[in-house]
């Protein structure tokens, strides 16, 4: 889908409204279409500030929460970055255009499927998707300068924390499904790890095993 000029405009200025600044996330975001990840009756909604709904009861994040946890994520570009929780692949595609390598795992076969399909299309070749449990991370590629997790535990999981460089950042939605959660950033220090709370949001819950589809 080809966005018109007008509407690239309206959604820059909606994400900047939002509190994102950061020029090199907005250059990502106004260069990833996001028309390319929202399929359905639900299309000609891609370039609004709101969640919809995508394959396997999941959602496609908001962009002003997908630029803001990526702003707070301050990838560099010869990080490497896991994402747990590929979705539709939106977020990722954002953090390709930011770091040197991007890992993203999901739990449903279907939406990792659909995502390459679509990283492929648009040149992608800095992102590896798969279908795996990731809430136990992906150990063989550990460690990571930058983990970001798009779906919400009631703590930032252990084994997550374990995959974390020294001096490295996780976003991650931390609370109770089904209430508000709160984003929190931790950053991995010689002696353990910070916690800052950054703002109220919501998010599927992690979820352990594997999706059915």
């Amino acid at each position: 889908m080809s966005v018109d000029a007008a509407t690239r405009m309206q959604f820059l200025f909606a994400l900047r409204s939002q509190g994102i600044t950061d020029k090199r996330v907005l250059d990502a975001m106004e260069k990833i279409d996001r028309g390319a990840f929202v399929r359905g009756i639900f299309a000609d909604r891609a370039y609004e500030d709101m969640p919809l709904p995508i394959a396997c009861g999941q959602t496609i994040s908001q962009p002003s929460v997908v630029g803001l946890m990526t702003q707070a994520l301050d990838v560099q570009p010869r990080h490497k970055v896991l994402e747990i929780g590929t979705g539709s692949g939106y977020q990722a595609a954002i953090l390709s255009q930011l770091a040197r390598r991007v890992y993203s795992v999901d739990r449903h076969r279907r939406l990792v499927t659909e995502a390459r399909e679509v990283f492929d299309r648009l040149g992608l070749t800095n992102v590896t998707a798969f279908t795996a449990d990731g809430s136990h991370g992906l150990d063989d590629q550990a460690p990571f300068d930058r983990i970001l997790v798009t779906a919400a535990a009631e703590d930032p999981p252990g084994p997550l924390l374990a995959e974390l460089r020294v001096g490295g950042i996780m976003i991650v939605p931390v609370g109770q499904s089904d209430a508000v959660q709160t984003l929190v950033k931790v950053t991995r220090t010689e002696d353990g790890f910070d916690y800052e709370a950054l703002r109220k949001v919501r998010f599927v819950p992690l979820l352990e095993g594997l999706g059915r589809e």
